[in-house]
């Protein structure tokens, strides 16, 4: 194909993605939904024409302007990728008659763009992206970035006419990264922070310091790394899916001091600030059992292999933890330029200082109340020796407790309830919240995903999320700098894993850190989202496919016991096939088209098609039309008021293994004895009712389960006792169906007593406490 007819063939795929097929490219105009960019720009126009990259396009930067060249080298590098040939890069002002170029300046006579925003004007002609300062261009070359295609093409690309008035909503628009519960390599580290930089984000979070791993070398104590950064195990599997079970090989690492500069002068070069942080008090057993010393008890510690809080944390009355770790953040200082240190201040059991004579001995000597003031004393302490050396610390929401630092910001994690607290005494926060924003939980429904911590935050909730509390005043508001998601790792072992649970989610929480929340669209987003799903292939992202699959909807009919069943996806233009009968849906199965009614027993089984192939993972539902179908049921104990699930109990449908699911109801210590009225003397088989498990919530599989019967509701026989529920003594999370199959008998009530194993054993580190039984569908057939 010569030259002419691939740009024939360019105009007529630039005109057919107008919508006006037939007009040459100087013709055409998109509209502005067609154009895939994420995040949404706050002002976006289009005109008529284009602009053609081709090998011999131009890149002008103003003179004598280093971060301008680098933005302009970047820019090059992105335009190769997509046509393969790099463009010349100029260090001068272009003429007014030279064309087919592109212009980085900072000449710009708009004054409301602030640091990061940009203007981009595009016209047949020549790109100009004009910016106060070098990292607004930075970010808007992201910007042209997704103007040009996804793929590879072949010489040329065609750029839709535009102009472009673009700003963030937010300062503070970050992602973390747990690199101490599985160790990442220092190439994954600038690959992460380039998937920052082209979500426009600014700020990466990098946890280097914790109970599993010691990740950042300091020379003047270098057991650090040659003790802490090793573990000799890692736990299999979810923490509670017992027994627990170890994987019996060393693993750990740690990154050089000159790695260390490499990844901040990378990210530096990418206008995203790295913000370390050095745990104290607490998720400190890496540091201690290098250093036994600091602790309360003197160890011997290790580092651990498993997850979880853990009691020895450093001690506060020694002074010799504030040398040492005034000597560790003295080199991360050296090492890290960004203003903001992160101390970490969460999850510090009180339980070594409690017992510790120099602990007490600190609480008495300063005047302290208790335990929780010892701690507010630690972080302030430290903040005094950060902020003589002109450095703010952060810390997680726990340092609220017992008296905020002075000066300190706040990362809220736990709700909102930080976030309020801190913007109300003028102390500024990022938004963090684990409800949203933790992206080590679940992305999809359990079944489908890889096991994750627990959590359950989808695409749509991420981009639902709104970063401002409401309960703020005006003034109290602008005290939220942003927000970040966050990745921990206890689940998360490779790259590959990282980034699936990263993307897509990372789009939506860039769009909601950019735009006003006013412009928010989610139909909107999911649209733009095909494309950028292209983008992430074409880079050889392993994205998760989870907004492909098909959530199930079903909504029963108390009066007559009628299902109807609604299809939803995250993804837009998908083609949703499904079945009744529990085979696998192709493009040959039932189109779905609407709510439907379901009368009969079915297992659905249903999923989204994109050009003929299957898009996600295939979701399953079992609708079971039992006698007891929504028949009143009597508890004779009340449920606990979280888990008042009683008519789900009969609506022929089960819960899955997340307790908060809607279907399960819970008692809370007790027993539960249940009746239901079948309103007719009926023959009865068998007897089923589901059950859950998850220690690490107290939930236990019943005891005893007893099925009886009456004709007359007063007179009832037992016709069985299940005295082994758990006969294979299973202590993982799973939902578990007791059975029972009888010769037939008549009757019109039934009754099903389940024993509650009522306080956990001994051997569980819940023990003592009350257990849950939780119960969901009772099925009589």
């Amino acid at each position: 194909m010569d030259f002419r007819k691939k740009l024939l063939t360019l105009a007529f795929t630039f005109a057919s993605m107008a919508g006006i097929a037939g007009l040459s490219p100087a013709q055409a105009q998109v509209k502005p939904e067609s154009l895939a960019l994420i995040p949404q720009p706050v002002k976006l126009t289009t005109q008529k024409g284009s602009f053609l990259v081709q090998p011999a396009t131009k890149i002008y930067v103003d003179p004598k302007n280093e971060d301008l060249l680098r933005v302009g080298e970047f820019l090059a590098q992105h335009i190769e990728q997509s046509i393969g040939h790099k463009p010349e890069l100029l260090q001068k002002k272009p003429k007014k008659k030279d064309t087919n170029l592109i212009y980085l300046t900072l000449a710009t006579e708009n004054d409301t763009l602030g640091s990061e925003g940009y203007t981009l004007s595009v016209n047949p002609s020549r790109i100009t992206l004009a910016a106060k300062k070098a990292n607004g261009t930075f970010v808007g070359i992201q910007t042209v970035r997704q103007l040009l295609p996804a793929k590879k093409t072949s010489q040329s690309a065609l750029i839709p006419a535009l102009q472009i008035v673009d700003k963030p909503r937010y300062t503070w628009r970050g992602m973390h990264l747990d690199v101490t519960r599985h160790f990442f390599p220092v190439e994954f580290v600038k690959q992460y922070i380039d998937y920052l930089a082209m979500h426009k984000m600014n700020t990466f979070h990098w946890h280097l310091t914790d109970d599993q791993g010691w990740r950042i070398e300091i020379k003047k104590h270098p057991k650090l790394t040659e003790v802490g950064a090793w573990r000799d195990s890692t736990l299999i599997g979810h923490y509670w899916d017992l027994p627990q079970t170890y994987k019996k090989q060393r693993h750990g690492g740690y990154y050089t001091q000159e790695q260390i500069k490499e990844v901040v002068a990378y990210a530096h070069d990418r206008f995203i600030n790295v913000v370390p942080e050095i745990e104290m008090p607490g998720h400190a057993l890496a540091a201690l059992t290098a250093y036994p010393e600091l602790s309360c008890s003197g160890g011997p510690h290790k580092v651990e292999s498993k997850w979880g809080i853990f009691p020895d944390i450093f001690c506060a009355g020694n002074e010799q933890s504030f040398t040492f770790l005034e000597d560790v953040l003295t080199e991360v200082m050296d090492l890290f330029p960004s203003k903001i240190i992160h101390i970490g201040g969460d999850e510090a059991p009180k339980t070594r200082w409690k017992q510790c004579p120099k602990c007490q001995k600190r609480i008495a000597d300063q005047g302290l109340k208790d335990e929780h003031e010892l701690q507010s004393y630690f972080i302030q302490r430290i903040e005094k020796f950060m902020n003589k050396h002109g450095r703010t610390i952060i810390g997680w929401d726990e340092i609220l407790e017992g008296g905020l630092a002075p000066n300190a910001y706040v990362m809220s994690w736990r709700g909102t309830k930080g976030s309020i607290a801190a913007a109300k005494q003028k102390h500024y926060v990022v938004m963090s919240p684990g409800t949203h924003l933790y992206f080590d939980h679940y992305q999809g429904e359990r079944d489908l995903e890889p096991v994750a911590i627990h959590g359950y935050s989808t695409l749509e909730k991420v981009y639902g999320f709104e970063p401002t509390p409401a309960e703020l005043s005006a003034e109290e508001k602008k005290y939220i700098l942003g927000a970040q998601a966050n990745v921990w790792t206890e689940y998360i072992p490779t790259t590959e894993h990282v980034e699936y649970m990263v993307f897509p989610r990372i789009a939506a929480l860039s769009e909601v850190l950019w735009l006003p929340a006013k412009q928010k669209d989610w139909k909107s987003f999911q649209s733009r989202m095909q494309e950028q799903y292209k983008r992430y292939e074409a880079m050889g992202i392993n994205y998760s496919k989870s907004a492909f699959n098909v959530r199930q909807q079903l909504q029963v009919d108390t009066a007559s016991g009628v299902a109807r069943v609604t299809f939803a996806t995250e993804a837009a233009n998908v083609k949703l096939h499904y079945t009744l009968d529990g085979s696998e849906p192709t493009v040959r199965s039932q189109v779905y088209n609407g709510t439907f009614a379901l009368s009969k027993t079915a297992t659905i089984k249903a999923g989204a098609f994109v050009e003929g192939k299957l898009a996600g993972k295939v979701s399953t539902k079992t609708y079971e039309a039992h006698k007891a179908l929504v028949k009143p049921v009597t508890l004779v104990t009340p449920p606990h008021q979280s888990f008042d699930n009683k008519p789900k109990m009969v609506n022929g449908l089960n819960g899955s293994t997340d307790q908060y699911d809607g279907h399960w109801t819970g008692f809370l210590g007790t027993d539960m004895e249940a009746i239901i009225d079948l309103q007719k003397v009926q023959p009865i088989t068998r007897l089923s009712t589901s059950f859950m498990q998850n220690i690490g919530y107290r939930i236990f599989l019943p005891t005893q389960v007893e099925y009886a019967v009456s004709g007359d509701g007063k007179n009832y026989t037992t016709v069985d006792v299940i005295t082994n529920p758990n006969p294979l003594d299973a202590e993982g999370i799973m939902t578990h169906e007791v059975a029972t199959t009888i010769p037939l008998t008549r009757a019109r009530y039934v009754k099903v007593t389940a024993k509650n194993v009522g306080v956990s054993p001994e051997k569980y580190p819940s023990a003592g406490q009350k257990t849950w039984l939780m119960v969901d569908e009772i099925v009589v057939e």
